[in-house]
């Protein structure tokens, strides 16, 4: 007799963990450039939400899951009119947000919630709708988000997703591809012609995060988010987006348009791969009243037992079951479950050196230049070699994980791009890198009870009018458990 086979894990710890830092890093680590793009993003998911107003129905109270600062719930709130939460695993996204509102100079704001989208924090069938933009492929089990999302909407609520990417038929899916000002010369001709789609897993939106540490599940074609849809919502109304990056997939979509039976874009998605939107109904009817926002606790339950919260005199958030507390911290509540909070959100540690906390300093040595960057993104330039002490605060086998950024002068000696590590002299490894940005270096650890780092990048270069040596910059060293 076989045994069953396993489920999926929905997403790992160390998914997590990478997401809880990449959100922090990026949310509005360069600020004009985040804001732009924000208003872009808000721009068309405005537009979708417009196209099935109808079939939406009245808003309030929404919920935003992986809202990352919080933008387009920002936009449900004040261009909408509509009452909710913006959750994400990074409270510090979150709180970042305030930046975008007061930017935008936005009279309203979302309830800020810091949790996990496999365990809300909301009681069952408490909410009107849920949104959720790019985020879903960010899980090995969808379903498993669904479930969630269909436990916390009220009988004839809405689950409106979208930009969740349509797996490819053709293509020799042979790596992810990076954003556009990250592609080599040959890449973006590729790209312009419409012929770099042929060959890569995605063309673009992927790549930096997986390099991150965030896995993405691309692997749902149409007909796939078609068959979850209608497994577990009563109706839905869609709108499928297949891309025409030059001519290479603007002849195959018309002539896939012309030979579908009832001319639409599926058979050119099932090909060619493109996003979906979609907003799904819950079976029941839309009958029930919500209580007002002012009192939002009523929607929240505990994130350890389900059990009821209230506000104490601190506005602070109390179990009154097991007693777990979230205090009001920057305009959020961290409602992940405890386990999960005093892993993602360690606090000042020793075996964490991040360059946007205060007296992270303390862990650095010689080799590091100033601190500079803004909100999350804040890091130190390295000269050709620096120093760094971790100190192991956990049992089990250790793992150095190394956030950096490679500058395109690395890249313009013509000399190999690279960082090596050393832990109590001895030697971890070379990471050689083939393109500028963003790069992470991980190595496993020998077991010790502290480390000592040695860091050399390579090549240096200077700067017009400075004197300084440069290589890469660093905003991230820390210990994590070999998952």
């Amino acid at each position: 007799m076989t045994s069953a086979k396993a489920p999926r894990e929905a997403q790992s710890m160390a998914v997590k963990r990478a997401e809880v830092e990449f959100h922090n890093f990026a949310a509005l680590g360069e600020p004009e450039r985040a804001m732009a793009v924000y208003r872009e993003e808000n721009l068309r998911r405005a537009a979708v939400i417009r196209n099935h107003l109808d079939f939406i129905g009245p808003m309030s109270p929404f919920l935003e899951i992986g809202a990352n600062a919080g933008h387009t719930s920002y936009m449900l709130v004040n261009e909408f009119g509509a009452e909710g939460f913006a959750l994400d695993i990074s409270a510090d996204a979150l709180r970042w947000g305030t930046a975008l509102q007061d930017h935008w100079m936005l009279p309203r704001a979302p309830v800020r919630i810091a949790g996990d989208a496999l365990r809300l924090p909301f009681r069952d069938a408490s909410l009107r709708m849920v949104a959720a933009f790019q985020m879903l492929s960010q899980f090995m089990d969808i379903e498993a988000v669904v479930l969630e999302v269909k436990r916390v909407l009220a009988p004839g609520g809405v689950f409106l997703f979208a930009e969740e990417p349509l797996r490819r038929l053709l293509s020799l899916r042979l790596y992810r591809c990076p954003y556009y000002d990250r592609m080599k010369p040959w890449e973006r001709h590729l790209y312009e012609w419409g012929l770099l789609g042929y060959l890569v897993r995605d063309v673009i939106g992927a790549e930096q995060e997986e390099s991150f540490g965030i896995r993405q599940n691309h692997s749902m074609y149409l007909k796939d988010w078609h068959r979850l849809i209608l497994k577990h919502f009563a109706a839905c109304e869609y709108e499928i987006f297949v891309p025409e990056r030059g001519p290479g997939e603007r002849w195959l979509k018309k002539l896939a348009v012309r030979l579908d039976p009832y001319h639409s874009v599926w058979r050119a998605a099932h090909l060619l791969g493109g996003t979906l939107a979609a907003v799904c109904r819950k079976a029941g009817s839309a009958s029930q009243s919500f209580p007002s926002l002012d009192r939002f606790e009523a929607y929240l339950r505990c994130p350890d037992c389900a059990g009821e919260l209230f506000r104490n005199g601190q506005e602070r958030l109390v179990c009154r079951g097991c007693g777990y507390q979230a205090p009001l911290e920057g305009g959020v509540y961290n409602l992940l479950p405890s386990a999960e909070k005093k892993e993602l959100y360690p606090g000042d540690r020793d075996d964490l050196i991040d360059f946007s906390r205060p007296g992270h300093e303390r862990l650095l040595g010689e080799g590091f230049y100033e601190l500079e960057g803004v909100f999350g993104n804040k890091f130190r330039w390295m000269s050709e070699r620096a120093f760094a002490r971790l100190v192991s605060l956990r049992d089990g086998p250790q793992r150095l994980r190394i956030r950096g950024y490679a500058h395109p002068a690395s890249f313009r000696q013509g000399k190999p791009v690279g960082i090596a590590v050393k832990a109590n002299g001895v030697g971890l490894g070379t990471k050689h890198l083939d393109r500028p940005g963003l790069f992470i270096y991980e190595a496993d650890l020998p077991p010790a009870a502290d480390y000592r780092l040695e860091i050399e990048a390579f090549p240096a270069w200077r700067a017009p009018e400075d004197d300084r040596i440069f290589t890469v910059n660093l905003s991230m060293i820390r210990l994590a458990p070999r998952d």
